[in-house]
């Protein structure tokens, strides 16, 4: 049932579920406990919805800094845009992404989870809440794994995004 109230819209229990859900094969007393928490939260916030918002989020405090690439590996690279996208039709859009690690979020084995937040204008359309792979010692390296992460999901959405003719507004922000 959780998982399912994640799928409709509360994804702000995702990361209780998900570590939950590691115990469904052979669940103790104290993950029922836990369990019964989730959904009373649920009952206590049954209004909770998704707004849908379509203005634009406003940036224009955030300084645009351009850098050189030109003596890295990355020299000359560019978005790629496939030739084959519809016409792009309708309003501008923003896409945003909120990323953030929690450090050392298994006791047992010191992983760390991931959750993300992927928005277009104002508007939640995906959220990820995931174990990482790997054990990270510092808030940087579980930060950075979440970051790498989220680059590749803003990169899978955009190329979506073009694919259904939505016109894109400039770049992804990453918060």
């Amino acid at each position: 049932m959780s998982q399912w109230a994640i799928q409709i819209g509360q994804f702000n229990i995702a990361t209780a579920v998900m570590t939950l859900s590691r115990f469904r094969a052979c669940p103790r007393q104290g993950h029922l406990d836990r369990v019964k928490r989730v959904i009373g939260y649920l009952s206590k916030f049954k209004h909770g919805v998704i707004c849908i918002r379509t203005d634009k989020p406003d940036y224009s405090n955030i300084p645009k800094k351009e850098f050189d690439w030109f003596y890295t590996c990355y020299a000359g690279a560019h978005e790629a845009i496939p030739e084959d996208c519809p016409t792009p039709r309708g309003n501008l859009v923003v896409t945003t992404t909120y990323v953030d690690a929690n450090l050392f979020h298994n006791m047992i084995s010191g992983r760390s989870v991931t959750g993300i937040l992927h928005l277009l204008n104002m508007t939640p359309v995906d959220w990820y809440s995931k174990l990482q792979t790997t054990v990270e010692t510092a808030t940087f390296g579980s930060e950075y794994v979440a970051a790498r992460t989220a680059t590749q999901q803003i990169l899978n959405l955009r190329l979506t995004l073009r694919y259904l003719g939505v016109p894109l507004d400039g770049p992804s922000f990453m918060f």
